[in-house]
């Protein structure tokens, strides 16, 4: 999970980029926290289309707990 300070680091890092550019260390930073930020967005997602169900499905085999 990608925490608030993570995310506000990121948009220190872009805005950074376009004003003034970035180290190589900076650059690294970035590439690290913009990955962590697509895997929880892609594990999130993940998560909630496995929790879908189709609603014939349920008819068929009656709700599932």
């Amino acid at each position: 999970m990608v925490t608030d300070a993570e995310i506000k680091r990121i948009n220190e890092l872009a805005k950074k980029s376009k004003e003034t550019g970035l180290t190589e260390e900076e650059k690294q930073e970035q590439q690290k926290l913009r990955q962590k930020y697509i895997d929880s967005v892609k594990a999130s997602l993940k998560a909630n289309l496995d929790s879908i169900r189709y609603v014939e499905d349920l008819e068929e085999n009656g709700p599932k707990h």
